[in-house]
């Protein structure tokens, strides 16, 4: 693995960990950011042929 690719899925992982963490908090406002954030990094992943296996929150 790549350090490109090594480093797009650990930023998906750490917001994917960042969204539950604001779902559980309630903060409504981060939850749109993180979701936002993780779908770029999806959409990212997917353009450069990456493969996501984590479960999208």
């Amino acid at each position: 693995m790549d350090a490109f690719t090594a480093g797009l899925l650990q930023r998906i992982r750490a917001t994917e960990s960042d969204l539950t963490r604001a779902r559980e908090t309630g903060d409504d406002f981060l939850v749109e950011v993180e979701q936002s954030e993780l779908d770029d990094l999806h959409r990212l992943a997917a353009e450069h042929g990456v493969e996501v296996t984590a479960t999208r929150v």
